[in-house]
């Protein structure tokens, strides 16, 4: 009698066709994840404008920060010293761009209609100088017909009084959007940030808020700096200016101060390029004296005025700082230009404190240099965050709020 066994397991066809545990769910986690990247990519898209405004406040409020602390050392609370630095500065940009306004509008005025005379003037000075034989007849028509469709245009964009309305309005909306943003992020800094090192590991709150102290210390005195050497340049060339009798003095010099300053390398080559081309229909000599002026002066704020006002703020490489800009404008736009060099001199030093930097070989291809040597003391030991600039130990940070001191503060 023979009994037959059936085998009650899977068969070896059943294991092979069988789809592992582990696959749906980690379908569904990919499916999750996709789904979770396409939503935060559409909400960044969307977003974005707020986004922009968002990051220009917090760089207001990191600049406006020192002399908001300031005040708050001298029993200010931190809401109104916030709204008196906010107002101050807001007097002091309305009564310069008021006085600005009122001479660059006459001198940019005066100027254009000062043109064609200049063009002749010019065209005259080359046909004499380079024995050539151009037409003013010819460029006075080019500049006739310029100038017309500059007025064309003119008259086009007052006729769409609504568009030119809603422009308006809408810059209105996002500087008011920038001044409640960075009021607020100001004056309710230390609970902020407060809230943020709640939820981060005592570690990590030190990390964080070195971060944070480095970001004030570079964007304040990147503001503050260059706000100065642009005051300084612009006053100079002022004077100079006057003297050389050259005209549009105050235009020409404003000019050189903004753009020799705000935008880093090629700023000194168009702003000083203006100043010496109006000079040289006043004539040859004043545009020399104007030339050398403007290079001597640059020689002048690169080796003796510009080390002593950034030495402790922002110490940029021109290369780095030029790049900073070009990818800034990229990314950002506009405004992107005017954050760059705070965010990237932010970024060099917070790097520039945690790299261990050790002593460098003799090589023909490396000469000496001063500031060689052997590890310095940006490098850090394990656990201990190395202040830069000077600044006190960790336990002292005066932005941590950890020890309960300041606590959180009201508006």
């Amino acid at each position: 009698m023979s009994t037959s066994i059936t085998s009650s397991g899977p068969s070896h066809h059943d294991r092979g066709s069988s789809m592992p545990p582990w696959l749906p769910r980690a379908m569904m986690l990919a499916l999750w994840l996709i789904t979770a990247f396409g939503l935060a990519l559409w909400l960044f898209v969307q977003l974005q404008a707020l986004l922009v405004l968002l990051l220009i406040s917090l760089f207001l409020a990191l600049a406006m920060e020192p002399a908001v602390n300031w005040l708050h050392r001298h029993r200010w609370p931190r809401g109104p010293a916030t709204g008196v630095v906010m107002l101050l500065l807001f007097a002091l940009t309305a009564a310069f761009l008021s006085l600005l306004g009122s001479m660059l509008i006459s001198q940019v005025v005066a100027f254009v209609s000062e043109v064609p005379a200049m063009a002749r003037t010019a065209l005259d000075w080359v046909n004499a100088t380079f024995d050539a034989s151009y037409s003013p007849t010819a460029l006075l028509s080019e500049i006739s017909s310029a100038s017309g469709l500059i007025e064309q245009y003119a008259s086009g964009v007052a006729d769409n009084v609504w568009g030119a309305g809603t422009t308006v309005l809408a810059l209105l909306f996002n500087a008011l959007t920038i001044a409640l943003f960075t009021f607020y992020l100001c004056a309710d800094g230390p609970r902020f940030r407060r809230v943020l090192c709640s939820v981060l590991p005592p570690r990590t709150q030190r990390e964080v808020l070195r971060a944070w102290e480095i970001a004030i210390t570079k964007t304040g005195g990147f503001l503050y700096s260059r706000a100065l050497l642009a005051v300084v340049c612009a006053v100079t060339h002022y004077v100079v200016l006057l003297v050389l009798d050259v005209p549009f003095a105050f235009a020409l010099a404003l000019w050189m101060g903004v753009l020799s300053q705000f935008i880093p390398t090629i700023g000194t080559y168009i702003g000083g390029a203006a100043p010496v081309l109006v000079a040289l229909v006043e004539g040859v000599w004043p545009a020399v004296w104007v030339l050398v002026f403007v290079t001597v002066y640059q020689q002048f704020e690169n080796y003796v005025l510009q080390p002593r006002i950034t030495a402790r703020t922002l110490d940029m490489h021109p290369a780095l700082a030029f790049g900073s800009v070009i990818a800034g404008v990229a990314v950002l736009g506009a405004p992107g230009a005017l954050l760059a060099l705070p965010m990237g001199a932010s970024l060099q030093a917070f790097l520039g404190t945690y790299i261990r930097r050790y002593e460098v070989a003799d090589h023909p291809l490396l000469p000496a240099d001063r500031g060689g040597g052997k590890e310095t003391q940006h490098s850090r030991r394990k656990g201990e965050a190395v202040a830069p600039d000077g600044a006190g130990e960790a336990g002292n940070d005066p932005l941590s709020g950890l020890q309960g001191r300041d606590g959180p503060q009201g508006v």
